[in-house]
């Protein structure tokens, strides 16, 4: 059993309560517990995992979100940066799935996020599972 921090970008509302959905099931399925804390977006998602990793007793990390493509290059530097930080985090040794959606429009996203069709939130919560069973088989 593990204990994870679900950290999630409310600014898609609609879409982030799917994937909590997804990642909770997921969670739940494996009889892992866990607790949550919302940021306003994705660029936000890597500070609050560094912080809690620092305080919070935590095993795992699922980070949770949406950037759609809009008009201007913002997109590409909230999906850029919101993934390198993740890695960096990934790469110090902590165990995070990844469950940022990056993506062209709603509708994709809506799909992604929905635990009855692709269910990308269940799958970052399966990734930061296997990197925590690597972590205690390596560490």
């Amino acid at each position: 059993m593990a204990k994870v921090l679900l950290v999630g970008a409310g600014f898609y509302r609609h879409i982030f309560e799917l994937q909590l959905k997804g990642a909770i099931a997921a969670l739940e399925a494996g009889g892992h517990k866990h607790e949550l804390v919302e940021v306003p977006g994705a660029l936000e998602i890597p500070a609050a995992i560094a912080l809690a990793a620092d305080n919070g007793g935590y095993d795992a990390f699922v980070a949770l979100g949406c950037v759609i493509r809009g008009e201007t290059y913002h997109f590409e530097i909230v999906s850029n940066e919101s993934a390198r930080g993740i890695m960096a985090l990934t790469l110090d040794g902590l165990a995070v799935g990844n469950g940022i959606l990056t993506v062209e429009n709603e509708a994709q996203a809506l799909v992604r996020a929905d635990p009855a069709q692709k269910n990308k939130a269940g799958e970052a919560v399966e990734a930061a599972l296997a990197l925590l069973e690597l972590r205690r088989r390596f560490g």
